[in-house]
C-alpha cells in the first residue's frame, strides 16, 4: 500500500487561551486532491498554514500533533530545514494576493525570485519561464505584464500571478487556499483544468481549502468537513455529497443565496454617467515616457435610479471595478459623473467630502482596506467620528454594535484587530464599516467573494432588507452570477472596459443576446467550469 505523502494526525492549535484546531487527523496521498471544506473561522487556514509552520509564533502554538511529509515530521523541523521543504516540495497559494505580494516589486521580478532562488535560473531564462507560466494561467498579454505592479492588476489578475509563483518550481504538494475567490468563472475553468494537467503531469497532490461546493464536488477525490476546528466528516466526495450523515454538512449544502423580487426602481436619479473614460498610461524606456494607454472604461454610458440594484459582471480585467470607483470619484476620470444631483466631476476632493457620508464602497480585498493597527470598534466608528461628529460615545457604539450584528459579527469580538479574524470574517467588517453610516447609495466590489456560501446568503438577505427598510441603491460588482441573479434587478455586462449588453436580470439570465454574455451564464451556472476540471 502507497504511504501518504502528507499526514496530520490528533494536530491542535492554540492562540492564547483560543483553541483554533482541534485534535484535526486527515492525509494525502500522492496525486489525489483533498478538500478542507467549511465556513469562516472553522480552522481550514489555520490547519494549513501548520503544515509549513507558517503561523505567528509564539502567539501561535501546537500543543500537541505531529505532521508528517514524505515520512519527515515537520513539527520538529528546524528554520533552515522547512526553507528547504518550503517553495521546493510544498508550494502554498494564499487567499488574499494582495498581501502576499510585494507592493514595489514588478511582477516579473518577483516571479522570477521564485526561479533564482529555487531553480537558481539566469535572467533571460527567468524571464522566459515567467512569461509561460503567466500565459499557463490566463494573463492576457504576459509580456507586457512583466513590468506592471501589483496594484495595476485587477483583483483576479493578481491570483493568478500568485498561483505561477506557487506552481513555478512544479512542487510535489499545493495547499491552495481559496484559490479562485477572486476569478470569474471562465478563468476558473482556466485555472482549475491547468491545476488538473498538472497533477496528471507531475502526479502533484493537492490540499483545497475552498467554501466553494460546486468545485469540491468535481474536483476533489476526498473531503474533509470542517467546523469549529473540528473535522465532523471526511470520506470520498461523491459519497458524501450523495449521503451526507452529519447535520453540519447537510446545512452548507442547503446553503445557497436565493433572490426575492426586487423592488421598483424610484423615479430619482442617483447615478448618471456619460462617456466616462478611466485610461492608465503606459510607460517605458529611460525616460519613462508615455508609449500607450491601459483603458480600464472606454466610454461608458451608465444610469442607476433611487432604490434599485444593478449588477456589474464580467471577466477579471474588464473594468467593473474600476467603474465604481471612477463613479465615486476615487480615480480619476474623463466625462460626466452627476451623483444625487451634483455634477460632482467639477468638485474638487474637499467639496466632495460632506457628500462622502451618502456613498460608500466596500472593497473586494478586506485586508489591504483595514489599518492593521485598529480595532475593529474603531475601523468601524472611524465614519461616524468623520460624518457624525455630534453624537456622543454611547451612541456611536450602539451604532456600531447594531452594524457588527447585522453582518454576523459578535459585537464582543469588536476590540480585536484585523488579522484576529479569518478572511471572511474581515469581509463583514468591511460591509458593517460601510453600512454604518447607513449611506444612500452604496458600490458593493466583490463583497461576498471571500464568504462561504451559508454567509453569502445571509449577506444577500442582509442587503435586500437594508434596501428595502431604507431605500438604499446598490452597485454590485460580481464575477459570482448566483448571487448578482439573486439581488439585482438590472445587470450590465462588461468586457475590455466597455458594456457589452445591459437589461433586467430576468432579460439577461434568461434571454442573453451576445455571446460573450452566454458563455458567462454557461461557465457559471451550468458549472461548466467544474466540468471543464474534471475533464
Amino acid at each position: 500500500m502507497t504511504d501518504p505523502l502528507l499526514s496530520i494526525r490528533d494536530l491542535h492549535v492554540r492562540f492564547g487561551e483560543t483553541e483554533a484546531v482541534k485534535g484535526v487527523s486527515f492525509d494525502v496521498m500522492p496525486g489525489e486532491t483533498v478538500a478542507l471544506v467549511g465556513e469562516s473561522g472553522s480552522g481550514k487556514s489555520v490547519t494549513a498554514l501548520s503544515v509549513l509552520k507558517l503561523l505567528p509564533y509564539p502567539a501561535a502554538s501546537h500543543p500537541r500533533g505531529e505532521i508528517r511529509f514524505k515520512g519527515r515530521d515537520l513539527m520538529k523541523a528546524n528554520e533552515a530545514e522547512l526553507r528547504q521543504v518550503r517553495g521546493n516540495d510544498i508550494s502554498m497559494i494564499f487567499q488574499e494576493p494582495m498581501t502576499s505580494l510585494n507592493p514595489v516589486h514588478t511582477i516579473e521580478r518577483q516571479v522570477g525570485e521564485v526561479l533564482a532562488v529555487h531553480r537558481g535560473l539566469r535572467p533571460n531564462a527567468a524571464r522566459a519561464r515567467t512569461i509561460e507560466l503567466l500565459t499557463q494561467v490566463g494573463i492576457p498579454d504576459p509580456e507586457r505584464r512583466l513590468g506592471a505592479y501589483p496594484h495595476q492588476l485587477s483583483g483576479g489578475q493578481r491570483q493568478r500571478v500568485m498561483i505561477a509563483m506557487a506552481l513555478a518550481n512544479e512542487p510535489d504538494l499545493l495547499i491552495a487556499d481559496e484559490p479562485t475567490t477572486a476569478l470569474d468563472v471562465t478563468v476558473q475553468a482556466q485555472i482549475l483544468t491547468l491545476l488538473r494537467d498538472l497533477q496528471q503531469r507531475l502526479g502533484m497532490a493537492m490540499l483545497f481549502i475552498t467554501h466553494d461546493l460546486s468545485i469540491v464536488r468535481k474536483l476533489a477525490d476526498r473531503t474533509c468537513v470542517i467546523t469549529g476546528g473540528e473535522i465532523v466528516e471526511a470520506g470520498e466526495t461523491q459519497a458524501i455529497f450523495a449521503e451526507p450523515r452529519h447535520a453540519y454538512t447537510r446545512h452548507l449544502m442547503a446553503a445557497e443565496p436565493r433572490g426575492r423580487p426586487a423592488p421598483a426602481a424610484g423615479e430619482r436619479m442617483i447615478v448618471e454617467a456619460n462617456d466616462l473614460k478611466v485610461w492608465f498610461p503606459i510607460k517605458a524606456g529611460l525616460l519613462r515616457r508615455t508609449v500607450g494607454h491601459v483603458k480600464a472604461v472606454d466610454g461608458v454610458d451608465i444610469t442607476i435610479r433611487e432604490g434599485e440594484t444593478v449588477g456589474i459582471v464580467g471577466e477579471s480585467g474588464s473594468g467593473k471595478s474600476t467603474l465604481g470607483r471612477a463613479l465615486l470619484r476615487l480615480v480619476s476620470s474623463e466625462g460626466r459623473i452627476v451623483l444625487l444631483g451634483d455634477d460632482v466631476q467639477r468638485k474638487s476632493w474637499k467639496a466632495m467630502r460632506p457628500l462622502r457620508a451618502d456613498m460608500q464602497i466596500v472593497f473586494q480585498d478586506p485586508y489591504g482596506s483595514l489599518s492593521p493597527r485598529m480595532s475593529v470598534d474603531d475601523i468601524v466608528a472611524e465614519g461616524l467620528k468623520v460624518h457624525a461628529p455630534g453624537i456622543g460615545a454611547a451612541e456611536r457604539e450602539a451604532r456600531v454594535i447594531a452594524a457588527l450584528r447585522d453582518v454576523g459579527l459578535d459585537p464582543e469580538a469588536r476590540h480585536r484587530y484585523p488579522h484576529e479574524f479569518s478572511g471572511g470574517q474581515r469581509q463583514r467588517v468591511a460591509i458593517a464599516r460601510a453600512m454604518v453610516l447607513a449611506p444612500r447609495f452604496l458600490v458593493l466590489d466583490e463583497p461576498t467573494s471571500a464568504l462561504d456560501v451559508s454567509i453569502q446568503a445571509q449577506i444577500v438577505d442582509l442587503l435586500r432588507d437594508l434596501q428595502a427598510a431604507k431605500g438604499l441603491t446598490y452597485m454590485f460588482i460580481s464575477h459570482d452570477l448566483k448571487v448578482v441573479r439573486a439581488l439585482a434587478n438590472r445587470v450590465v455586462v462588461m468586457k475590455d472596459g466597455r458594456i457589452v449588453e445591459e437589461g433586467t436580470a430576468a432579460d439577461i439570465f434568461e434571454r442573453p443576446r451576445e455571446a460573450y454574455t452566454k458563455a458567462l451564464l454557461a461557465a457559471a451556472l451550468d458549472l461548466a467550469v467544474v466540468e471543464a476540471a474534471r475533464t
